[in-house]
């Protein structure tokens, strides 16, 4: 049972379906089950005001909530092939053009090559975890690696791409903003030094949470606060991170630290060894600022996104413990 529906009635658990070009919205796909309100306000902000729901497909009681709206039958509509991607991903198409042009554009005012580069490093990633093949690995690598470069020399695009990051929480979603924020902080604290190789700081902070691919998706995707056995579950993706990119021959030192060390926190209370204090590599304890402000600033089902601002109040005032005083207050001044 397919219904055009439009964009005010839309709810979580919707399974929608958005006409044209995947490429011409912020979403990855054009099909997909919607998990929280910030993806219907991504929507309006693109300019939608309605799409297709597939009410078979979706976790809602179809009959009594498709009575309520103001809703138009029709047929299952034929999809269009050029909006379906690949099935299977490969090296040859893992990175999109776009990103590719974007960043080597020279032309292109800052904000709207930040704009460009961030969005198609969404789908970059997005098809990365759904093929994390060896050789796919290395070609990610490899563009995150230009990403990094972009990030570094312009600090203009770079400014805005910290700024531009989307609140939803997608695995791709918090891999990328992840991954931006913490090159941000590793440019500031390593700019005047050789002794870091940013390239590969840049792909472990994009590939940290690399190991959820092994975890059950209902997992990864509970609308709920996870219980006690799921958090057992969640725990073990560092080493499988770490596993998949020893696998893959891609596991640098950089990486390394950044997989395994990215939950561990300053008083011994993260996961997965409990480190604490020097234990734990600056590299890991960058990954975890990065991270730990992104899960704050997500928005979830079960609890709202907080502004920036409160985010790092929060991390400075209630979560001091948990990292180095002075790593915290350099990512502060990253939002000064």
């Amino acid at each position: 049972m397919i219904k055009t529906v439009q964009i005010k009635d839309l709810k979580p658990g919707m399974y929608v379906i958005i006409p044209g070009s995947w490429m011409n919205h912020s979403f990855t796909l054009n099909q997909f089950l919607l998990k929280n309100t910030s993806q219907i306000k991504k929507m309006r902000e693109d300019g939608m005001l309605e799409v297709q729901v597939d009410f078979a497909k979706s976790n809602i009681n179809a009959d009594s909530l498709a009575d309520k709206l103001q809703v138009e039958d029709l047929p299952h509509p034929a999809k269009p092939k050029e909006v379906e991607p690949p099935a299977l991903w490969t090296p040859e198409n893992l990175v999109p053009v776009e990103l590719v042009e974007a960043i080597e554009d020279k032309k292109i005012d800052p904000l709207t090559k930040a704009k460009a580069v961030y969005k198609h490093s969404l789908v970059m990633m997005s098809r990365l975890l759904d093929s994390p093949t060896a050789e796919n690995i290395h070609t990610g690598k490899d563009a995150i690696k230009s990403i990094t470069n972009l990030i570094l020399s312009d600090d203009a695009t770079a400014y805005n791409m910290l700024r531009i990051t989307s609140h939803d929480f997608y695995t791709y979603t918090h891999s990328v903003n992840v991954g931006v924020t913490a090159i941000m902080l590793a440019k500031e604290l390593f700019r005047h030094s050789d002794s870091h190789d940013l390239g590969e700081l840049g792909a472990g902070f994009f590939l940290h949470d690399l190991g959820k691919i092994n975890i059950d998706s209902k997992i990864i995707n509970k609308p709920a606060r996870l219980n006690e056995e799921e958090m057992y579950e969640i725990r073990k993706h560092p080493y499988q991170g770490y596993k998949i990119l020893k696998d893959a021959d891609a596991l640098s030192e950089e990486c390394k630290y950044i997989v395994l060390q990215h939950h561990e926190l300053n008083d011994g209370t993260g996961y997965p060894k409990r480190l604490q204090g020097d234990e734990i590599h600056v590299y890991g304890r960058i990954c975890c600022l990065a991270d730990v402000f992104d899960a704050l600033t997500a928005e979830r089902s079960y609890k709202q996104s907080l502004p920036r601002f409160d985010a790092l109040k929060l991390m400075r005032d209630e979560m001091e413990n948990h990292f180095s005083r002075e790593l915290l207050n350099s990512f502060i001044m990253l939002f000064k």
